[in-house]
């Protein structure tokens, strides 16, 4: 069984007719990119807020508002090796916890070390 042919649309169909003015493209436009704009900026607030920012001291004296240590030069002796990852068990000397955490979060921290000029 043979299909009828189908009738062409008229050419007032293939159209919505739906046209914008200047006037109403001035008043659309400022409004859809104040309205992208403040869905990023709103996205960026409230996807930074989500997430908490990471420490880098985990656990060395969480009680005082600031960790600060001063060694004397005297006091050093010929050698002294000094944590700069936070992890060591031996804060403020390096214990080498920083070849652990290097190794699980693909940083590259390594100690200061400080040490008397060979004369």
């Amino acid at each position: 069984m043979a299909t009828p042919p189908l009738n062409p649309l008229p050419k007032a169909a293939l159209s919505s007719g739906f046209r914008l003015g200047r006037d109403q493209l001035i008043t659309i436009v400022p409004v859809a990119v104040a309205a992208v704009v403040g869905t990023y900026l709103a996205s960026r607030y409230l996807c930074g807020r989500s997430r908490p920012k990471s420490q880098v001291n985990p656990t060395i004296n969480k009680d005082s508002p600031k960790v600060v240590h001063s060694f004397d030069m005297e006091d050093i002796g010929s050698k002294a090796v000094y944590c700069r990852c936070w992890r060591s068990k031996k804060f403020p000397y390096c214990d080498g916890a920083h070849t652990k955490h290097n190794e699980e979060t693909g940083d590259n921290v390594g100690p200061l070390i400080i040490k008397k000029r060979d004369v």
